[in-house]
């Protein structure tokens, strides 16, 4: 009896010790488990995290780099709500780059003489009054200036023959500029830019001296300069094609420089720094001076009041631009009072809404 007690005390004993050493083997298990399972969160945190900060970084440059306060204040601008300020800070880096490309066409433009172009422009029944009538323009493109410039004592032929030669190319920069500021409205309007388009916006930054991605200085800076605004400057400051600087270095409209290559005007101090930027073709001068106009600080004014006029859908009046460009010349006031004169004489106004002609079936839609 004590023995079969004994045993029965025994088994129980031992059950007793199996229960708590598979209690132990469990909870060590659970522990092990825990653990385990920590130590694969952490790791897997730490190997996605440069997946996941690679990824964000994508999405943002893809989708909010450009989606910033200035689609915000380009919408409140359409609605009249709010005008914001215009960035006056300009990275002057990339500023002309394109226009030093056409440093690299070939070097063997020929200068034709005024007679030759004139014959040309008769040939192909070119004239400002059918341009005046019919508001379309043959897609001429000269390189140079002809050298009997002054020789041409008429002054009526001498300012028409001016004309005729740079208005294509005015027209055609104003061309490349509505194409570009179509292209950003598209994108405006857009959540998430494509890799394509980012590229170019990228570019244009660059182009328009645009600091910070600022798309509202962007859409200030990328616009047409008035026709008739442009031809006046150009006929001032070259006494309408006779002037050195336009006939030796193809400069239209008397841009200063004080580093590269350009002509130091007749007369200056020796000690003086500036020279006139000079261009190898004619049509680099004219994107020069849309550039000059569309990012210098001192024509800030001129911009904003051309967008004023863009939200009031209203046409670009060169003259009340012109009252912004006193800081063009050293003469201030009397420079635009003579621009104004240019432009009501010579009723360059007719030519504000001129087309160009396309030269291939793929520029029709532009008419």
């Amino acid at each position: 009896m004590i023995k079969k007690y004994l045993q029965t005390k025994k088994q129980n004993i031992i059950k007793k010790n199996d229960k708590k050493f598979f209690d132990s083997i469990t909870k060590s298990l659970e522990v092990i488990s825990r653990v385990s399972l920590s130590s694969l969160i952490i790791i897997l945190f730490f190997f996605m995290m440069p997946i996941i900060i690679e990824f964000a970084n994508e999405k943002t440059l893809l989708s909010k780099e450009y989606k910033n306060n200035s689609k915000t204040d380009l919408k409140k601008v359409l609605e009249n709500k709010e005008i914001p300020n215009e960035d006056t800070a300009v990275n002057e880096k990339y500023l002309f780059e394109d226009v030093f490309e056409f440093d690299d066409l070939p070097s063997d433009t020929v200068r034709l003489s005024a007679s030759t172009i004139q014959e040309l422009f008769k040939d192909t029944n070119y004239n400002l009054q059918n341009v005046r009538d019919t508001k379309l323009v043959k897609p001429v493109s000269l390189s140079l200036l002809p050298a009997e410039m002054k020789m041409i004592e008429n002054t009526k032929k001498r300012k028409e023959l001016f004309i005729q030669i740079i208005l294509p190319l005015i027209i055609e920069e104003n061309k490349n500029i509505k194409l570009d500021r179509k292209k950003l409205f598209k994108v405006l309007n857009k959540n998430k830019n494509s890799k394509e388009q980012k590229n170019w916006l990228e570019k244009k930054f660059k182009q328009y001296g645009v600091n910070n991605r600022d798309l509202f200085t962007l859409k200030i800076r990328m616009d047409e300069i008035p026709v008739s605004l442009a031809i006046a400057q150009a006929a001032k400051e070259t006494g309408w094609g006779t002037s050195r600087f336009a006939l030796e270095g193809n400069a239209l409209f008397g841009q200063w420089t004080w580093s590269g290559e350009g002509i130091k005007p007749a007369g200056a101090e020796d000690d003086t720094t500036h020279k006139v930027m000079k261009f190898k073709v004619l049509q680099a001068s004219v994107k020069a001076y849309h550039r000059n106009l569309n990012t210098h600080s001192s024509y800030k004014d001129f911009r904003s009041t051309r967008a004023q006029l863009r939200d009031e859908e209203k046409p670009l009046d060169s003259v009340v631009l012109s009252e912004y460009l006193d800081k063009y010349a050293e003469t201030g006031k009397e420079y635009v009072r003579i621009l104004q004169q240019i432009i009501r004489q010579n009723k360059l106004t007719d030519f504000d809404d001129v087309k160009l002609l396309p030269s291939s079936i793929d520029l029709e839609s532009l008419i």
